[in-house]
């Protein structure tokens, strides 16, 4: 509301108006309303009291229903019904803000937001409510912490904020422009110029932005550009409220008179259809806020600030019947809200009293509201204390749950089979020039190889699939690329844009909107992102793997557990798996198999990626399962309960692994019974070319229960044999892995044929006969009654589909298995005593009956001018959105890359063979996570961070350069620890001159971690380094950047290197252990570091001095710069030293500290930081030499610089006992 036209002794509460807090209550205040309410002497209520008489509510009359204290004499300056919860939102003019629940208005919530402004307006959002007082824009819980502060300019004057989606902001006020903030990153993003006087009411329509001058004037604003659009001259005064509804705007204000202004008793309204005013509203009462109250008509409710309200229709005549009275405590009315529902409506009067006026005794706020969060009641722990101080202190004492269920370790030895290697396949050569005898082949020897050497790499012919894996290319050009109409925008292969900024200004947010991490692309070989995130989502697997940890320095089970944390840690955010491909890139098998892709192979796409992504299933299933197999774990890096599993078995075998036997027979009846295990299985279609209509249960058993000819020996015979070949299934997996194998157009065209078929079937089903592939709304009319099309969602859902979403299979008593297509409703038709066999679900363990719901499937997308991409659809189950957004629910959602979206459940079986080809499916067993244990313990200790052997062989004792934790040094949280990292280059960067000169980025440098320091920020030895690993590499380095690293050819040689050489996967447990105990990192631009190293660090463990000395859209200063301005330090002169830029840091936090008081005077920093910018833009940013200059703030802080790191560090010796240990560099 604007109080320009109102009594000038309004602007500041003269202690004149406050003289009944003296402590004689005014004779307005109602003594009811403060019983047992104790004043401090400033007069502020320590307790808000109901009115404890019932009232009696009239059905459809608005009367008073409830008064209640906010504060006693500070005047209310805002009201807000909460827009999720049932409360109702209260700002004072003195910065307090009060929250009361329901219609009883019982006191939730109570805290200080502003100590010296007025609150002006309050908006409400999902996770909080905003503030908005003269010069600062507040975020806070409903309880009343703080989730951002965002401080404005000194000479702001703030009146209004307008949410205008759920993460963009307008706030406006008594100046020439409206800014618009974005929630997200809390940033300023755009400033529109208005005109002087400036803006204090928004409104928001899906026509236009509504603004009200103090003027007089309301404008019309265009929604995209904020330009004018159209302007209304409502009143010669000024403007005390208005409001929109429909096609109408009413308004309110005073008019200029000779003796000044005075209150308008005309309403303006004004038609938005024709952009022209109507005739004039004249009411009985002197406006001051009005409101549309659309119930049954558009009613308007106008209220003034005596504390009359009448009530009238916009275009029709008031009438002084309509007239109802507010009794406020005070003279004044400062406040009016309706709430959502308009069943209530709420008033603040001027000694801090609010008025809850309703239409029912019982009414709501919103709609829908959801439930209310409280504070739980303080329970006390009724268990004895336990002293850990005493040896022989039994730990039986400590309750522990008894569990009957088998332990996840307890798997029997039957369930291990041996995995060999496939053979390579026979040269290409050989086979062309073969002459077969029976069934025996015989060539010349094409000389291409040696003799008995050949080479385990697998090349799979891609001649085959014809013109099946690329899309025509139409002859109209580029430049208009016809085929993209082809391929839905969600699916086609995302890129990331890169700047001179990297990737911090690319938006993530504007793919993925949801809390689930996406993975980057840019990395080599990350074609494999969709089945990391297939196999995240499965529940076992994820705990499984979180569990494990090994001494490999190459596992990719600790890798992928240690991705999967980073995605359980990130809210949105992507995540990179540049370890764990770098750890793949190292297996032999992977390359052996042809899975380790070239640059300029992948950027292509050359080979398909359908049967790479295959291969690469099989082979990550075998790998886990290996890796999980492995018994001999060191102590360090295992828990209490030792290894995951303890028989020669592994969980990832019991998950996936299917029990076989193959049975070999010959024609002289001579029968051969092998045992063996697979962990998926590969579809084999039939050789049908008649149409036939086959379920996907039909072709999925034929391919479990393989069956065919072929020759093989015989010991009865004792010769080679035509036999028959068959396979029979002794026992399910839980969780169902198929490669579809559609690798050339006959498979393709099986798929696309059934799925016309199916497509048929449905539609015949659901409403008649189908007359065409192409279906138009009138054929959907044509099929026949509307019930039947009822119960099928659409037409479109029904197209391309054929694989079902659950299969169900029983183990018959013969070793047979029984498959079938199933869906819910078939558990009321068929029950356990039918002829067929078939059970609910709820007794499928004891008959032998299995559902498999579908989890996933990864398809592959064919794009001629990306060379395609592999995206997932994966069914996310209801505990990870339980620890991502706290709701239980299921839901599909899309996963290409590091896009994510929500999709309809039909979307993920629809496959479009022109462009949208199936590869993998993942069925799980229903009820699959009760099977197992889902708790995850970390497996890291504190051992990994005591002293540990050098890998260097020619480690040479010049100086020590780190000092290991000894047992009692252990960090705690909330401890500070210094940090810093150096990089080498592995391959440069890719980038293409623009035809205007500017240089676009195609592919950013890929960096490896070369040094990693620690310092301790605390304790006796504060400054001396803790770690200071160089990480030894297996990879190219082509630039070691030694003047900004430090780092030399040579160093990272474990045969010549003179340095502490560790692995990065022993650097890496390190910091991951200081970071789930909960230290603070103190360094200069750690956001990098932690991106390379490939670490995710909750934001509250960060300290960043780039972003402490920082002012808003500002440059990021260097720490050299700082270090010399600050400390009158000269650091990084001829190269880079990590001990070096850690310690500077630490310092540079202490001084931070120093300066703001702990960060309690904000004002006087800024004051400081205005003069780093300007004496950094006068020194070009560039420090003076030596004999040059000083820092200008050595003379005024010469006794309180932090040298004392440095005395620490020439003279941590003495801290030192023979038996610490020392490392040399």
């Amino acid at each position: 509301m604007n109080f320009e036209g109102l009594d000038p002794g309004l602007a500041e509460f003269s202690p004149a108006m406050h003289s009944a807090l003296d402590p004689v209550l005014d004779a307005h205040l109602n003594p009811s309303l403060l019983q047992n309410v104790e004043l401090d002497p400033e007069g502020v209520a320590l307790e808000a009291l109901p009115v404890q008489e019932s009232v009696h509510i009239m059905e459809g009359v608005y009367s008073e229903l409830h008064s209640v204290v906010a504060e006693v004499g500070v005047p209310v300056s805002v009201s807000h019904f909460d827009l999720h919860e049932e409360m109702l939102w209260v700002g004072s003019h003195g910065g307090h803000a009060t929250s009361f629940f329901g219609p009883a208005l019982e006191r939730y919530s109570s805290f200080q937001v502003n100590g010296s402004d007025d609150i002006r307006q309050i908006q409400s959002l999902e996770n909080g409510i905003l503030f908005l007082t003269k010069n600062n824009l507040k975020y806070m819980a409903r309880g009343g912490l703080i989730i951002f502060d965002y401080l404005l300019d000194e000479s702001e004057d703030m009146h209004s904020l307008l949410l205008t989606d759920s993460s963009t902001l307008l706030v406006g006020g008594l100046q020439n422009h409206i800014l618009e903030i974005d929630l997200n990153t809390v940033q300023e993003t755009q400033k529109y110029a208005v005109a002087i006087p400036g803006v204090t009411i928004m409104r928001q329509t899906n026509r236009f932005f509504f603004c009200g001058h103090t003027s007089g004037k309301v404008s019309l604003r265009d929604l995209r550009s904020f330009k004018v659009e159209h302007e209304f001259d409502a009143f010669s005064g000024s403007l005390s409220d208005f409001d929109v509804h429909g096609n109408l705007l009413a308004a309110c204000g005073f008019s200029s008179r000779l003796t000044g202004l005075a209150c308008d008793r005309f309403l303006k309204v004004y038609d938005l259809r024709m952009m022209r005013a109507i005739t004039p509203l004249q009411v009985h009462v002197d406006p001051a806020f009005l409101r549309f109250i659309p119930t049954y008509t558009s009613r308007l409710a106008i209220i003034s600030q005596s504390g009359q309200c009448q009530f009238c229709e916009p275009t029709g005549l008031a009438n002084p019947a309509d007239i109802f009275h507010v009794n406020p405590v005070g003279p004044l009315l400062m406040t009016f809200d309706v709430s959502a529902s308009k069943q209530a409506l709420a008033f603040g009067d001027s000694e801090g009293c609010v008025h809850l006026w309703t239409d029912s005794p019982e009414p709501s706020f919103n709609p829908y509201s959801r439930e209310t969060e409280f504070a739980l009641p303080c329970l006390v722990d009724s268990l004895p204390p336990l002293d850990w101080s005493q040896d022989l202190l039994p730990l039986s004492l400590i309750p522990v749950p008894l569990t009957t269920d088998t332990l996840l370790s307890d798997w029997p030895a039957a369930n291990s089979a041996p995995a060999p290697r496939r053979a390579p396949p026979v040269d290409a050569e050989i086979l062309r020039t073969m002459k077969k005898v029976g069934f025996i082949g015989y060539a010349p020897n094409p000389r291409t190889r040696l003799r008995n050497q050949i080479p385990y790499r697998l090349k799979e012919s891609d001649s085959e699939f014809n013109n099946f894996s690329q899309v025509t290319e139409s002859p109209i050009g580029r430049e208009e690329e016809p085929h993209l109409h082809m391929v839905a925008k969600k699916y086609r292969k995302v890129t990331i844009k890169y700047s001179k900024l990297g990737l911090e200004d690319f938006d993530f947010k504007h793919y993925n909107k949801t809390l689930f991490a996406g993975l980057e692309p840019h990395i080599p070989n990350a074609y494999c992102n969709c089945m990391i995130q297939v196999l995240y989502f499965l529940e076992p697997v994820r705990c499984l793997i979180q569990n494990h940890l090994c001494q490999k320095e190459f596992c990719l089970a600790c890798e992928l557990g240690f991705l999967f944390h980073m995605l359980d840690l990130s809210r949105g955010d992507p995540c990179q798996g540049s370890n764990f491909l770098r750890a793949f890139r190292t297996i032999p098998e992977a390359s052996a198999l042809g899975l380790i892709l070239a640059d300029s192979d992948e950027a292509s796409g050359k080979g398909s990626l359908a049967r790479l992504i295959q291969r690469w299933n099989r082979f990550i299933l075998t790998q886990l399962h290996q890796d999980m197999q492995e018994l001999e774990v060191p102590q360090a890096y295992r828990g209490p309960g030792g290894s995951f599993c303890s028989s020669g078995d592994s969980v990832i075998g019991q998950l996936f692994s299917c029990e076989v036997e193959n049975c070999s027979l010959c024609r002289c009846g001579s029968e051969t019974v092998r045992a063996s295990s697979t962990l998926l299985f590969t579809l084999s279609y039939p050789e049908d070319k008649t149409g036939k209509n086959y379920d996907f249960a039909q072709v999925l058993k034929r391919s479990i229960c393989l069956e065919q000819n072929t020759q093989a020996w015989c010991d009865n015979c004792e010769k080679y044999q035509p036999t028959v070949q068959t396979r029979n299934i002794r026992h399910l997996p839980d969780i169902l892995v198929i490669n579809c194998e559609v690798n050339s157009s006959k498979e393709a065209d099986f798929w696309r044929l059934q799925a016309e078929v199916a497509f048929k079937i449905a539609v015949k089903k659901y409403g008649g006969e189908i007359k065409s592939k192409e279906f138009t709304l009138a054929d959907r009319k044509e099929l026949g009654s509307p019930e039947g099309l009822l119960l099928c969602p659409s037409i479109e859902e029904l197209k391309n589909v054929w694989l079902p979403f659950s299969i169900r299979m029983k183990m018959t008593k013969n070793k047979g298995l029984d498959v079938c297509n199933w869906t819910d409703g078939n558990e009321v038709q068929v029950g356990i005593g039918s002829e067929d066999g078939w059970g609910p679900a709820r007794a499928e363990e004891e008959h032998g009956v299995y559902v498999y719901d579908l989890m996933a499937t990864v398809v592959h997308i064919l794009d001629s001018r990306t060379g395609g991409s592999l995206v997932a659809h994966i069914k996310v189950g209801e505990t990870y959105h339980q620890r991502k957004e706290g709701v239980t629910h299921q839901q599909w959602y899309l996963f290409n890359d590091f896009l994510i979206e929500p999709i309809d459940k039909h979307e993920a079986v629809q496959f479009d063979m022109n462009w949208k080809v199936p590869a993998i499916l993942y069925y799980v067993k229903r009820n699959l996570n009760s099977r197992y244990s889902l708790n995850i313990k970390n497996p890291i200790e504190a051992s990994v961070l005591l002293a540990e052997a050098s890998l260097a062989r020619k480690q040479r004792k010049t100086h020590t350069t780190f000092i290991p934790l000894m047992l009692n040094e252990m960090p705690q949280v909330g401890d500070l620890v210094g940090l810093d990292a150096e990089f080498v280059t592995l391959n440069e960067e890719e980038a293409e001159l623009r035809s205007d000169g500017t240089k676009s980025t195609i592919k950013p440098s890929q960096m490896s971690v070369a040094r990693i320091t620690c310092v301790r920020g605390q304790g006796p030895n504060e400054g001396i380094p803790f770690i200071d690993d160089y990480i030894s590499t297996q990879e190219q380095v082509v630039d070691y950047l030694t003047q900004y690293s430090g780092i030399k050819p040579g160093d990272l040689d474990a045969k010549i290197s003179s340095k502490h050489l560790t692995t990065l996967k022993s650097t890496y447990l390190k910091l991951r252990f200081l970071i789930d105990i909960g230290v603070k990192f103190v360094g200069h631009g750690l956001q990098k570091d932690f991106r390379v190293i490939n670490l995710m660090v909750p934001k509250d463990q960060v300290l960043d001095t780039v972003y402490l000395f920082h002012m808003p859209r500002k440059r990021m200063i260097s720490l050299r710069f700082l270090a010399w301005y600050f400390l009158d330090l000269k650091i990084q002169g001829e190269t880079h030293d990590s001990i070096e830029d850690a310690r500077t840091a630490l310092q540079l936090y202490r001084k931070y500290l120093e300066l703001s008081k702990n960060g309690t005077e904000p004002e006087s920093f800024h004051k400081v930081l205005k003069g780093l910018y300007e004496k950094g833009r006068k020194m070009d940013w560039k420090v003076p030499e030596p004999e040059n200059q000083t820092s200008p703030k050595s003379k005024a802080w010469d006794g309180t610089r932090a040298t004392g790191f440095d005395c620490i560090h020439r003279n941590h010796t003495d801290h030192l006992n023979d038996n610490t240990p020392i490392f040399y560099s």
